[in-house]
């Protein structure tokens, strides 16, 4: 993309100093000069909009990277979290089937729903935290460039 706009402007830049140069036998200084000026503003405000458009993709790049090496690891996380669960839920069911009487079934009962309550709320506080942490981070390219185009504005 880059290459094709680097070529686009050279043609234009070559096709406009062309027509001046062709026009400056016939148009009076003052016309000639105020069409260089109208060429080099031009020249400037599509350097600028071509910087910020390519600052612009940039930022999107990196918040993409970002935000995909974040959900990565939340879907990793809960993957970890869930097989965690589910073996902790065969040891329980195999622990249930060698229970000698009901009373240490309901006590194995009550152990494992206590110990998964505690697994599950630290595993969603884990969660919850890289799922935040992912968001922020994703978002912090964004800001950047806010706050350089809030600057930019000003100047």
């Amino acid at each position: 993309m880059a290459t094709t706009s680097k070529a686009a402007l050279s043609k234009t830049e070559d096709t406009v100093t062309e027509t001046i140069d062709a026009a400056a036998g016939a148009a009076p200084a003052q016309v000639r000069d105020l069409a260089e000026k109208s060429v080099k503003q031009a020249k400037d405000g599509y350097a600028r909009l071509k910087s910020v458009a390519e600052e612009t993709s940039d930022t999107i790049e990196d918040a993409y990277a970002t935000a995909t090496k974040g959900y990565k690891e939340l879907g990793r996380k809960s993957v970890d979290a869930a097989r965690s669960n589910l073996n902790a839920h065969f040891d329980f069911l195999h622990a249930l089937i060698g229970a000698k009487s009901l009373s240490q079934a309901v006590e194995l009962q009550s152990s494992y729903a206590r110990q998964q309550f505690e697994v599950m709320s630290s595993q969603v506080k884990e969660l919850s935290s890289l799922a935040q942490k992912t968001a922020t981070e994703s978002s912090k390219p964004f800001q950047q460039l806010a706050s350089k185009s809030a600057r930019y504005a000003q100047a």
